[in-house]
């Protein structure tokens, strides 16, 4: 393979991830790959499972993934404010309750992590980072994080998302790629987002961030209309 693309943090948001994938399409990869959180705080839970499955994406679980797939009342999902986790605590069991056992029987098979080639160089796909699935791994974390999981890592390229705001950065000998989300973005561009990974003139791994515009309004209508909490709608459209 020379050429992938990288999904994550798509979120019950299938018009996002009908965007992103006719995207790639356009593009033209190898392979695309999924970062986990296919649930949770959209209104089409089941929707999104089917197409991944159906499109024989290799996918791993997220944090929101495992959790509704064992019937967890807990997604391990960090809250700022008690009124952010009231609200995350109604997104789980919306998400409990309209997603379907076809569904959580899909996500209970994804494993934790996938170790493939592009090229001859090794990337390592996980969710939150290597330790943890829900681990958050931002942009502005001390240098030497990020410096003492380059040492642990195996692979010269480390790919995850789950803090849905994209960067890249290499530190040490691995190049950091946050894929950023498919369907509910967090850095101020409402658009859904995803990576694409490809060899350069040398060999080496060079990545870059997508961005898709898809109707975010429509789709923060269908939130409010679900039941889902408001607020889940706003930032769709913010991405704030």
């Amino acid at each position: 393979m020379n050429r992938i693309a990288v999904i994550t943090d798509i979120h019950g948001n299938l018009p996002a991830l009908e965007a992103s994938l006719d995207a790639i399409d356009t593009i033209g990869v190898d392979a695309v790959y999924c970062g986990g959180d296919l649930v949770g705080y959209g209104p089409r839970p089941n929707e999104v499972c089917r197409l991944i499955e159906e499109r024989g994406i290799p996918t791993i679980y997220g944090n929101y993934d495992y959790a509704i797939a064992r019937e967890l009342e807990d997604c391990g999902c960090a809250y700022v404010t008690p009124h952010d986790r009231e609200l995350g605590q109604r997104s789980v069991a919306w998400t409990l309750a309209h997603t379907d056992q076809r569904s959580k029987d899909f996500m209970r098979t994804l494993p934790f992590d996938l170790r493939f080639e592009l090229g001859n160089q090794e990337v390592h796909l996980v969710h939150g980072s290597p330790r943890k699935v829900n681990e958050y791994l931002f942009e502005d974390k001390p240098a030497s994080l990020y410096e003492r999981l380059a040492r642990a890592e195996e692979a010269r390229t480390l790919v995850f998302g789950h803090t849905h705001k994209p960067w890249i950065h290499t530190y040490g000998d691995v190049l950091f790629v946050n894929c950023g989300s498919v369907g509910k973005p967090k850095d101020g561009d409402p658009r859904a987002g995803f990576a694409i990974l490809e060899l350069d003139g040398t060999g080496e791994v060079r990545a870059s961030i997508e961005r898709v515009p898809y109707d975010a309004e429509a789709v923060a209508r269908e939130v409010a209309a679900a039941g889902l909490p408001g607020e889940y709608a706003d930032k769709l459209v913010a991405a704030a």
